[in-house]
């Protein structure tokens, strides 16, 4: 794994890669301390629990899809349909980077959904903002829903679509943001 990771930063990816690999039902904290190449000690001191390390997993998808929405709304110059451009776009990036911390979401679900919370908040806050934007936010939430049906499809492996025609259906929705 990568040498400027900080050990937390290890922790949470190697997780992420044993939900990936192994499902939710696999994610133990010997396995992710043999991924991540830390004793379990060390793992412990970052997340006393399983609970703590998938709350930790989604903490970190929060709070990065958070704060890239945020940087791509404020930056968008365009009028009109900026907070439903930057959640398409942020999450078509997720789906380039390879999704590692959406598997957090995952664990959760399988463990407790409770630990969701946050999440479904920040969701709560991102349609509010499209409701708001635009008088009629019909397209906009369209392609927003559509960006989650193609990150559901990704995760799950659910006939998603290849790489030209994802990116075909991304600049679709990006162009359903901009009307109404």
């Amino acid at each position: 794994m990568n040498d400027n990771l900080s050990k937390r930063e290890l922790v949470l990816l190697a997780a992420a890669k044993v939900v990936q690999e192994s499902g939710a039902a696999q994610l133990t904290l010997e396995a992710v301390a043999e991924e991540a190449g830390v004793s379990k000690g060390g793992l412990l001191y970052h997340f006393p629990n399983k609970e703590a390390l998938i709350q930790g997993m989604v903490d970190e998808l929060a709070d990065s899809y958070v704060r890239e929405i945020q940087e791509r709304a404020e930056a968008d110059m365009e009028p009109g349909g900026k907070w439903s451009r930057a959640y398409v776009e942020s999450t078509f990036q997720e789906l380039e980077d390879g999704f590692a911390m959406s598997n957090g979401l995952l664990a959760a679900l399988f463990m407790n959904p409770e630990l969701l919370e946050k999440l479904q908040r920040n969701y709560a806050v991102w349609q509010k903002k499209i409701d708001d934007e635009q008088g009629d936010s019909i397209k906009p939430t369209i392609a927003r829903l559509a960006a989650d049906g193609l990150w559901f499809a990704e995760i799950f492996g659910l006939a998603p679509p290849d790489k030209e025609l994802r990116a075909r259906v991304a600049e679709e929705l990006i162009s359903w943001t901009k009307e109404g």
